[in-house]
């Protein structure tokens, strides 16, 4: 009787995957480290750390999108599931509570999180690079122009006022999110659809 010896298997993609994906996040770490100047965490997924190159306003995906039909230039912006992270100058974070009550925000339970100092995002993969299904993606992604020094490419305050010209404006942002994070929260109610898990706690901030 003779006996057939199959061919050596071929490795199947999720057991070639290990090196591979550890090569891509370390690839994604070094593109946010090396073109953009930001700090990163982790690899399974990177993180990008808040607090030292910009913060991050963090809403409802349905808000978050609604609020950027109604406003022109942002800094970027990352979706990430049901959530949505809008980068913002450093600082933004400290800032906000006070700017909410100028605003006629202040004591409105709203979805929103603010990330300052020790918090951080999912990083989606660099503009042009696929990423897993399901995986964090780029709405309005960064260019290396964010990683310059003085460039007014995060929103930011300047005396409670627009700064003018084409420059992101703070302001304008967190009232475009603060109205539509209230009015998700009662179209939600109107029509019994579950909640947003932060709607009902007050405004946090990281």
């Amino acid at each position: 009787m003779t006996l057939t010896v199959p061919p050596p298997r071929a490795a199947l993609p999720a057991e070639r995957g290990g090196r591979a994906d550890g090569a891509s996040r370390g690839t994604c770490a070094r593109w946010y480290e090396k073109e953009l100047g930001w700090a990163t965490a982790g690899s399974a997924p990177v993180r990008l750390l808040t607090g030292l190159r910009f913060d991050a306003l963090v809403v409802p995906a349905d808000a978050g999108h609604a609020a950027l039909r109604r406003v022109g230039r942002t800094g970027p912006v990352a979706l990430a599931g049901r959530r949505m992270s809008l980068l913002v100058a450093p600082g933004s974070a400290d800032e906000l509570p006070g700017l909410l009550d100028w605003l006629e925000w202040g004591g409105v339970a709203l979805a929103l999180r603010a990330l300052g100092a020790g918090g951080r995002i999912t990083a989606p993969p660099p503009p042009g690079r696929p990423g897993a299904p399901g995986a964090a993606v780029w709405l309005r992604p960064p260019c290396p122009t964010h990683k310059q020094e003085g460039e007014p490419v995060f929103p930011a305050l300047s005396d409670f006022g627009s700064r003018g010209g084409d420059a992101p404006d703070l302001i304008r942002l967190v009232d475009a999110v603060a109205t539509e994070c209230h009015r998700a929260r009662l179209t939600r109610a109107r029509t019994g659809m579950a909640p947003d898990e932060t709607a009902d706690q007050p405004l946090a901030f990281s």
